[in-house]
């Protein structure tokens, strides 16, 4: 019913006087944990933006190291407002802004994206050139990030590795807000009851709710934040291990959800595999056979395998290497993009496949991995 009920909601939202007077355009919720360095960061952006009709609320969730003070800084600056809570995880702590926020539209960041000045106004002219119910934005990597940051950002929003849908193209599936970078109607998040209690893929969880609903969900190319996201490889895989992990337990929720291109990571997974085998018998072909065969066949056939084994990995990593290098300037970068990539669609093969084992064939229930705690 409450499906329903949503639907003839956001229906109705099109019909509405767009001339009718509004005490907040928006409310910006951004949760918090440990990271009071980022948090300036992002408010100091948010002081130059040409948009001026929102709010910001700060959900601190249970940090050790609280960012208060660097909130109190802005508070001449900025209609902001700052909430510290007992640790729950990013997704709860969104709800607990939103029950909060006054905003018409209730749009949800990261603690660590920094917007440009113009990112509201982005915002205000695509909702006033076709209505939207939820929405999200690409994001890129700032001048100011470290190389390997400029690595993991070229990786999660490359054509060769995500389709592209993250640098703001078009992808092989349609189009769910990530809560990096994410809008939603407050009367829509209300009905749908904001996110779930899952600590990954609670935002896929919640697009697919806001599809279901018969919501209409658009990307804004213009809406784009710079994203720090993960500092170094060991973090980042555990990100998209997770992220793999999830797909599974979203699948287990939703079995339409799941399209062949969230398969990809998974193939390209046991193809690196599976030729890395390849290589390896090349090598004992030419290490045990050469010395008893040397000018034999089977000497021929282990280059050959060796060749089959390594040639496409080499072909893809020249490809990311080049491409890379020409965006961001940088051969270092280049080269970094390269462990990047593999370590994104890696990470998430072996999750996906992971919790495939343990849901879809033992049978087991949902769960998560490096469990210290989301944020770290």
């Amino acid at each position: 019913m409450s499906y329903l009920f949503t639907f003839f909601y956001c229906i109705m939202a099109e019909r509405r006087p767009t001339t009718a007077p509004l005490s907040m355009k928006y409310s910006i919720i951004v949760p918090v944990y440990n990271r009071p360095d980022e948090v300036d960061e992002l408010l100091d952006s948010l002081t130059r933006q040409t948009e001026t009709d929102f709010e910001v609320l700060i959900v601190e969730d249970g940090s050790s190291v609280p960012c208060k003070s660097v909130c109190d800084k802005y508070s001449t600056k900025l209609n902001i407002h700052y909430y510290n809570k007992e640790n729950s995880g990013p997704g709860q702590s969104r709800n607990y802004g939103a029950e909060r926020a006054v905003g018409d539209y209730l749009l949800i960041l990261d603690s660590d994206v920094v917007v440009p000045e113009g990112y509201l106004a982005a915002i205000t002219q695509e909702l006033d050139a076709e209505p939207a119910d939820a929405f999200g934005g690409p994001d890129k990597a700032h001048s100011s990030f470290t190389p390997t940051q400029k690595a993991i950002s070229y990786s999660m929003t490359s054509f060769f590795t995500t389709g592209g849908i993250r640098g703001g193209k078009k992808k092989l599936d349609k189009f769910y807000p990530r809560s990096f970078n994410m809008g939603i109607r407050r009367e829509v998040y209300k009905q749908l009851g904001g996110f779930s209690k899952m600590r990954f893929g609670e935002d896929i969880d919640f697009s697919i709710r806001i599809f279901k609903a018969g919501c209409r969900c658009r990307l804004f190319p213009g809406a784009w934040v710079y994203h720090k996201r993960r500092t170094d490889f060991r973090k980042f895989w555990r990100q998209v291990y997770n992220s793999g992990i999830a797909r599974i337990n979203l699948y287990k929720k939703y079995p339409e959800s799941l399209k062949v291109v969230h398969l990809l990571p998974m193939v390209f997974t046991i193809g690196v595999i599976a030729l890395l085998l390849v290589f390896i018998l090349g090598l004992g072909y030419l290490d045990i056979f050469g010395t008893l065969i040397p000018d034999g066949e089977l000497n021929t056939t282990g280059l050959i395998l060796c060749i089959i084994g390594l040639a496409p990995l080499l072909l893809y990593s020249l490809i990311i290497c080049i491409d890379s290098t020409i965006k961001n300037h940088s051969l270092h970068i280049g080269l970094l993009s390269v462990r990047a990539a593999f370590t994104q669609l890696m990470g998430y093969g072996c999750g996906f496949l992971s919790a495939w084992w343990k849901r879809c064939v033992c049978g087991k229930g949902e769960f998560e991995a490096y469990k210290k705690n989301f944020y770290k």
